[in-house]
């Protein structure tokens, strides 16, 4: 392959000035040889194992950047959803949790993933009590992150499950109250969840993937942005095709990482996820992206256009640069972690019900929004069910991450840091969904889930 110096100076420009990076290097790991009818036992077992595997992860990504002049952000690891692993075991599955934190703090990794349990068609074995240990598995542990299945398109929607997952919600953010509620910044409530997933808080290592497994997160709102820029006049055709070519180049960017840490680490290359993950960063955010195109301010009426323009273009170009695509590709829109998603929330053009229209459209679902800190877990419990049922009937994976800030009010701020940013209290409608959760039971899998 020929070797060209204009696509070198444009890649060094991307990632100098436009926030170009790979977001994480996601080493996922099966732990089913560390189940233990003996819990001590399983999580020797677990610690054993990851940390033979795990031990090099950080030091071969610092060694990339080095090499490539690549910033890998965070380098993460993923494992079994926790509750299959606990499943034979007599104990507390917090134990595992701290097995985990201990792993992550001695790899120098930034978070875990993997404390969760997979309820879409019901309860089996060990799920009930993990899920009941979340609050407290998370406000024991910085690095943890934890996700619940609670639907799909095949199965339905659990309504259990999403009802208990309301008050889990609520107890995490209560446990945590002194540390800006993070305890429910850490949880993922999916339907539809992917097995090859490298972003946090919803990674888990699927029972379907190898032992060991390399995924890379790549991310660029801020290259796709600038792009844009400098087309004032471009037709909406050419403004996907623009998106296409800038996506080609951010994945083959993704699949070198890849490549190299997969031959570096001795362990599978699974996928690159080109999901444009934004930051708080100035240029970093894919509200920006949207009003680039022209919108006046993220949530203006065009935005869920927009936002289907910009996934698709970005899948295209994605899967043209790459045959490794997968995880979740596309764009993620937390509130939290993207100033232009703040800042359309403040100046009261974005507001939550067009969050939830967007998310129809973008890669995930309700991600990273605050809600009044004395929101009741049916409410939570409820928004959980209509994001499902979107994932549910559009054969797409769906998310919440919901974070009710305690003490704080519609208008308040709730301050996190770091990538997960600041978050605006966001206003909620109050009617009560409470007989309607109550119920519980399931939702049955639509029509369209019968393809065979």
């Amino acid at each position: 392959m020929m070797i060209n110096s204009n696509d070198i100076l444009e890649t060094i420009k991307m990632i100098q000035e436009e926030n170009l990076d790979i977001r994480t290097t996601t080493m996922g790991i099966s732990l089913l040889d560390c189940i233990d009818s003996d819990i001590d036992k399983s999580c020797t077992k677990v610690y054993d194992k990851m940390m033979r595997v795990a031990c090099n992860l950080v030091k071969t990504g610092e060694e990339i950047e080095a090499r490539y002049g690549i910033p890998i952000i965070n380098k993460r690891l993923s494992v079994t959803p926790i509750a299959i692993v606990s499943a034979a075991a007599k104990g507390s599955p917090v134990k595992y949790a701290k097995t985990l934190e201990k792993v992550a703090k001695e790899t120098g990794v930034n978070y875990v993933g993997g404390y969760s349990a997979l309820v879409h068609k019901g309860f089996s074995a060990g799920d009930r009590e993990l899920i009941e240990s979340i609050p407290e598995a998370l406000a024991e542990t910085s690095m943890v992150c934890s996700s619940v299945n609670v639907g799909s398109t095949r199965a339905g929607i659990n309504m259990d499950a999403v009802e208990l997952m309301g008050r889990i919600i609520r107890q995490a953010s209560e446990r945590t109250a002194d540390n800006s509620c993070f305890g429910a910044a850490k949880i993922v409530v999916f339907c539809n969840a992917v097995e090859d997933n490298p972003f946090m808080a919803g990674a888990f290592h699927g029972i379907g993937e190898p032992d060991c497994v390399i995924n890379v997160g790549v991310s660029g709102p801020g290259v796709v942005r600038a792009a844009i820029s400098k087309m004032p006049g471009a037709s909406i055709n050419e403004i996907a095709d623009v998106i296409k070519k800038t996506a080609f180049k951010i994945t083959r960017m993704g699949q070198l990482v890849g490549t190299e840490a997969s031959k570096a680490l001795g362990v599978p290359f699974g996928i690159v996820d080109l999901s444009l993950a934004p930051t708080p960063a100035v240029g970093d955010s894919v509200a920006h992206i949207l009003e680039e195109m022209g919108l006046e301010s993220c949530g203006a009426y065009g935005t869920t256009a927009a936002l289907a323009l910009l996934n698709d273009a970005v899948k295209k170009g994605g899967v043209m640069a790459s045959s490794r695509v997968g995880g979740l590709s596309g764009a993620f829109i937390p509130v939290s972690e993207d100033a232009g998603m703040i800042d359309a929330v403040n100046r009261g053009s974005l507001c939550l019900e067009k969050l939830e229209a967007m998310t129809a459209v973008c890669s995930v679902g309700l991600d990273m929004f605050v809600v009044p800190g004395d929101t009741p877990a049916e409410i939570l419990s409820a928004i959980i069910a209509d994001e499902a049922a979107i994932g549910m009937v559009n054969s797409k994976t769906t998310a919440v991450r919901v974070i009710p800030a305690i003490g704080k009010k519609e208008g308040e701020t709730l301050e996190f840091g770091g990538l997960f940013g600041s978050g605006p209290v966001m206003s909620i409608n109050k009617f009560s969904p409470a007989k309607f959760i109550s119920r519980g039971g399931h939702i049955p899998a639509p029509l369209q889930s019968l393809k065979n």
